[in-house]
C-alpha cells in the first residue's frame, strides 16, 4: 500500500508555511505529535511536574516499549536520552578503554562523534583509526577485515551520515566485527525512521539516534540501545539516581537495563511527544516510510540534474531520503538562502561537519535536501523551479550598488508578493526587498488562514469584491492547488443587519442555528448569510506567491530594508544597507511602514496591534465545517468579534477587529493571558464547541486608513510610485486583486488632496 500523502501533509502543520526538505535536521512534527506536547506542559502547569509525571506514568513506560519495538530490541535494552549524541558520549564514557587501545572508525562518523573519538586519543591515548571507503564510497570491507586480524576495542559506523545520501553496509559490518569478537557502535541517527533498523540483524552492540530526524519527534530527544551482553561489560562512569540505587553509607548499585544511563531530570512532555511519533511511525511501518522517501527522493535526483549548472554530490552507494547537490557559481550557503527565500527549506554541510567524508573528497560543503512522508512532486518541482528561477532572472541575484531593474518592489506580505508576480508575470524585471526574513511574524500576512466574503457594507465594494474571487481562481490556477475553500458565512449584530452582498440573505437567529449548529446567536441578533465565504489558506498562499514571482524572475532580498527612496528622473532610487537600487518604478506595499517611507501619509495611517487565538475543542466536528463556518457577531460594548472554523488541522481561530496602538519598530510582543482571557470568555459565549484550551496564538499589527478604507495608487507628484498597503484590516482577501491593480496600465493616481479614496478606480 501507498502511503496517502495528501493526508499525511494536512497533519502536519507546517507543510501550510514551506516547502520543507529538512527531514535529516529536524523533520516536522505531526499536529498528534504537538498537541501531545503541549497537552502534557498544561498539565505541568496545572498540577505541577511531579503530579503530571506520576500521571503520565504507563504512557511514559510505553515509550521503551515502542522504542524497542522499532529496533528489534526489549524495552529494558533502551535509554530515553536528550540526543543522539549524548546517547554516543554516555555509552562511549563507559567503555573501558585503555592507551593503545584502537577504535576503527568508518569515514561516515559525524562530526561530534569524531571530535569525541579524536579527544578521547588525546586525553586517553587510544588509537583511532579511519577506514577507508571503496569505489561505491562505502565502508571498504576488506580493509575493515584486514584491520580486525588486530585487536580492537570498537567498531563505530554511521548507518547513512549527515553530509551525502551514503547507506553503510551496516549488516556485513556487524558480522564481520562479531566474528573479530569486536562490538560495534551503529550509528542510525539519520536512519531510524525512514531504513529499518534491526540491531540483532545488523549485529550492534550499541546503537544510538535522535527523536527529531526521520522519526518526527520533538528536538531535545533520543535513544540509546545497549545489548545485555554489553551492559554486562560496562558500568556508566557518572550514576545518577534515575539509573542507580543508593544502598549503603559507602555502596550502590546499578540498574541491570539500559536505563542506568539516563538522569532523573528530563522533559517528560518531549518523550511523550517522541512515543506519539513513534506511534505513527511504526503504525505508517517503516518499510512503507522507506520505499515512499526512496521513489520521492530517486524523482528528486532525476528533477535535480536536469537543472543547468547543478551537480550531485552523492557517492555511488547512495540510496534513501537524502539528496546532496552543488550548484555551480553558487556556495552552498547562498543557495540555501536563496531558496528560503523561495518558501524552499533546506541546509548546506560543510566540511567541518563531516571531514573524513566531504573533506577527503575535496568538498567545502553541499546542500542537502531531505524528503519525509509529507512531501510530494510539487514540492520536487517547487525546489527545482526556484533553483532555475533566479539563475534566468536579468537583474543581478546579488544587490549591487547602480543595479537598475523595471519595478522594485518594497515589502513582501501577501500585497508585496501580489503586485511583484503580476508585474515580472507580464515581463518587468523586479527586484523585491524586505525589512524581514521571510516567515517573520512582524506584519499582517502571517498565519494560516484569512476570511474571504462578499458580504459588504456598500455596493461601492461589489466590483472590488469580485475581482478578488477571479484573482484568486487565477492563483490558484498557477499554483496548482485550491488556495480558497468555499465554507459559507454568517455576520451578525443586534438589530438590522450591517453588510449586504450579492446572493447575501438576512436571517434570523433560528435560521442561524440550522446554517451553523456550531455558532450561538441570541434572539436579538440578525445575521446576514454569504454562501460564497469562506476560508483563504494564507500560508499557502504566500508560499506559493514567494514562488510564482521567483519561476518569473523576481530577484528577492529579504532582511534587507529600505531606508529612504529618491525620484530619479522619470524613475527612482532606494536606499538600503547592502545597496542602492535603481528602477524606473516603486511599489511600496510596506504595512506598518509606509507611513515611515511616505512622511506625508504618517498622520493619516494608524498601526494597531490585533491578536487572534485558535481554541481546541473536545469534539472537533462541531466547530469545522458544515456545523460552523467563517463568522462575525458584532458585540455591543465589546467589539467585532470575527471567526474562522477548525480547518486544515488548525482550532477555531477567534479575534477582535480592534486593538491598541503598536509601534511598529519595536518588535512583535506575545500574545498576553489577559488578550488571550477575553477571547476565550467570548468564544465559550458565541462557539459553545469551542470548550478546549488555548492552543495557540497569533499576534500581528493592521494599518489602518481613514474610515477604514484602502489606500492604493500611485502618488500625484511622483506618478512612478505607486502604494499598494494600509487596507484597514480586511485586505488579504483583496491581495492578488490589488497586486493586479498595481501592475495595471495605467495605474489609479491617489489624491492626497483630500480624504484617502475608498477603494481604487
Amino acid at each position: 500500500m501507498t502511503l496517502d500523502t495528501a493526508a499525511l501533509r494536512a497533519a502536519t502543520p507546517g507543510t501550510r508555511y514551506a516547502r520543507h526538505f529538512n527531514a535529516a535536521g529536524a523533520a516536522l512534527p505531526s499536529e498528534t505529535v504537538l498537541a501531545t506536547v503541549v497537552e502534557h506542559l498544561r498539565l505541568e502547569s496545572r498540577i505541577g511536574g511531579y503530579e503530571a509525571a506520576e500521571a503520565a506514568r504507563d504512557r511514559s513506560e510505553n515509550v521503551y516499549a515502542l522504542a524497542a519495538r522499532l529496533l528489534g530490541a526489549q524495552p529494558d535494552d533502551v535509554a530515553l536520552v536528550e540526543s543522539a549524541t549524548v546517547a554516543w558520549q554516555r555509552a562511549v564514557e563507559a567503555l573501558p578503554l585503555r592507551p593503545g587501545d584502537r577504535i576503527l572508525a568508518a569515514a561516515s562518523s559525524y562530526v561530534s562523534s569524531a571530535l569525541h573519538l579524536l579527544e578521547l586519543r588525546r586525553s586517553r591515548g587510544v588509537v583511532v583509526e579511519v577506514l577507508p571507503c571503496d569505489r561505491t564510497g562505502a565502508v571498504d570491507l576488506d580493509a575493515l577485515e584486514k584491520a580486525l586480524r588486530e585487536p580492537a576495542a570498537l567498531v563505530t559506523v554511521a548507518h547513512v551520515p549527515t553530509s551525502s545520501a551514503l547507506v553503510e553496509p551496516v549488516a556485513a559490518v556487524g558480522a564481520l566485527a562479531a566474528a573479530a569478537g569486536v562490538p560495534v557502535l551503529l550509528d542510525a541517527t539519520q536512519s531510524v525512521g525512514q531504513l529499518p533498523v534491526d540491531v540483532a540483524a545488523i549485529g550492534c552492540d550499541i546503537a544510538v539516534a535522535t527523536g527529531r530526524k526521520f522519526l518526527r519527534g520533538p528536538r531535545g530527544t533520543g535513544l540509546l540501545y545497549v545489548s545485555p551482553a554489553m551492559r554486562a561489560r560496562l558500568r556508566p562512569p557518572h550514576p545518577d539516581v534515575r539509573g542507580a540505587h543508593w544502598s549503603g553509607d559507602q555502596e550502590y548499585d546499578v540498574t541491570a537495563g539500559a536505563r542506568r544511563y539516563e538522569t532523573w531530570e528530563s522533559a517528560h512532555a518531549l518523550r511523550l511527544g517522541l512515543g506519539a511519533a513513534l506511534t505513527e511511525a511504526l503504525e505508517l511501518g517503516v518499510a512503507r516510510i522507506g520505499e515512499h522517501l526512496t521513489a520521492l527522493a530517486g524523482r528528486l535526483r532525476a528533477a535535480l540534474a536536469d537543472v543547468p549548472g547543478v551537480r550531485l554530490a552523492d557517492p555511488p552507494a547512495g540510496g534513501g531520503a537524502i539528496v546532496t547537490f552543488v550548484h555551480d557559481g553558487h556556495s552552498p550557503a547562498d543557495t540555501v538562502r536563496r531558496l528560503r527565500a523561495a518558501g524552499v527549506h533546506l541546509v548546506s554541510v560543510p566540511a567541518s561537519h563531516g571531514q573524513w567524508d566531504l573533506g577527503r573528497r575535496g568538498l567545502p560543503a553541499v546542500v542537502r535536501a531531505s524528503v519525509h512522508v509529507y512531501n510530494d512532486d510539487g514540492d520536487v518541482e517547487a525546489l527545482t523551479n526556484a533553483l532555475r528561477g533566479p539563475r534566468t532572472a536579468t537583474t543581478p541575484s546579488l544587490l549591487r550598488s547602480g543595479d537598475r531593474a523595471d519595478v522594485a518592489v518594497i515589502g513582501a506580505g501577501v500585497h508585496g508578493l501580489s503586485a511583484a508576480w503580476q508585474l515580472a508575470r507580464r515581463g518587468a524585471r523586479v527586484v523585491q526587498l524586505d525589512r524581514f526574513p521571510d516567515g517573520h511574524t512582524e506584519g499582517s500576512s502571517h498565519g494560516h488562514t484569512r476570511m474571504i466574503r462578499r458580504a459588504y457594507p456598500d455596493a461601492a465594494w461589489d466590483d472590488l469584491v469580485d475581482r478578488a474571487y477571479r484573482a484568486w481562481d487565477e492563483l490558484s490556477a498557477a499554483a496548482g492547488r485550491a488556495l480558497v475553500t468555499t465554507t459559507g458565512g454568517l455576520y451578525a449584530r443586534p438589530g438590522p443587519p450591517g453588510l449586504r452582498g450579492p446572493g447575501c440573505e438576512i436571517v434570523d437567529p433560528a435560521r442561524a442555528a440550522e446554517l451553523f449548529p456550531g455558532l450561538r446567536l441570541g434572539p436579538d441578533f440578525t445575521a446576514v448569510y454569504d454562501p460564497a465565504a469562506g476560508i483563504i489558506d494564507a500560508a499557502q498562499a504566500m508560499r506559493s506567491l514567494r514562488e510564482l514571482g521567483l519561476a518569473h524572475g523576481v530577484v528577492r532580498h529579504t532582511a534587507c530594508p529600505a531606508e529612504s527612496w529618491t525620484a530619479d528622473g522619470s524613475g527612482v532610487a532606494v536606499h538600503t544597507p547592502r545597496g542602492t537600487v535603481y528602477a524606473d518604478r516603486l511599489v511600496i506595499a510596506a504595512g506598518p511602514w509606509t507611513g515611515a517611507l511616505v512622511p506625508r501619509l504618517r498622520e493619516a495611517l494608524r498601526v494597531v496591534r490585533i491578536v487572534n487565538v485558535h481554541i481546541g475543542a473536545s469534539d472537533p466536528t462541531a466547530v469545522a465545517p458544515p456545523n460552523l463556518g467563517t463568522f462575525s457577531v458584532d458585540v455591543p460594548g465589546v467589539g467585532l468579534l470575527y471567526g474562522i472554523p477548525a480547518f486544515g488541522g488548525s482550532a477555531v481561530k477567534v479575534g477582535l477587529d480592534h486593538g491598541p496602538p503598536a509601534d511598529p519598530d519595536r518588535p512583535q510582543s506575545p500574545v498576553t493571558a489577559a488578550e488571550a482571557g477575553e477571547l476565550l470568555a467570548l468564544a465559550r459565549r458565541f462557539v459553545p464547541g469551542a470548550d478546549g484550551d488555548v492552543v495557540d496564538t497569533v499576534a500581528c499589527r493592521y494599518t489602518m486608513a481613514p474610515r477604514n478604507r484602502f489606500l492604493v495608487g500611485a502618488l500625484p507628484e511622483t506618478p512612478q510610485v505607486l502604494v499598494a498597503s494600509a487596507c484597514s484590516g480586511h485586505g488579504f482577501k483583496f491581495g492578488p486583486a490589488i497586486g493586479a491593480i498595481v501592475a495595471g496600465d495605467p495605474p489609479p493616481i491617489l489624491d492626497l488632496s483630500g480624504a484617502i479614496p475608498d477603494i481604487p478606480a
